[in-house]
């Protein structure tokens, strides 16, 4: 096995944090919740769970982080539509600061603007 030609269950997705290599139950498991939990933040729609062949749900490690977050906050007593609405808001402003500091570098980059 090589790095370019990776082989094994994962085909090469070990650092793939999109990847959705988790069930449902190991999911779960790992986020010490229930799959209740996970069913009803699939259905406040901040994560939507890829299926496989067979139709169970399979969860990514970035779908995990986001689960996590929830449980964190409604552990705190948010309620979890609340909970899923404000992980969704975080997220999108993380996103936009990445693009804002992707544009500054670029700016930055081609030098200073000559109209200025």
């Amino acid at each position: 096995m090589t790095a370019e030609n990776p082989t094994g269950p994962l085909g090469g997705h070990l650092d793939d944090d999109d990847y959705p290599a988790y069930t449902m139950g190991r999911a779960a498991e790992m986020l010490g919740t229930t799959q209740g939990f996970l069913r009803a933040i699939g259905e406040a729609r901040l994560i939507t769970p890829l299926r496989s062949a067979g139709g169970h749900r399979r969860y990514s490690r970035y779908q995990l982080r986001l689960a996590a977050r929830a449980r964190e906050l409604v552990d705190q007593g948010t309620p979890i539509e609340a909970a899923c609405r404000i992980i969704i808001l975080e997220d999108q402003l993380e996103e936009a600061q990445r693009l804002n500091a992707e544009y500054r570098r670029a700016a930055d980059a081609a030098g200073p603007d000559p109209a200025a």
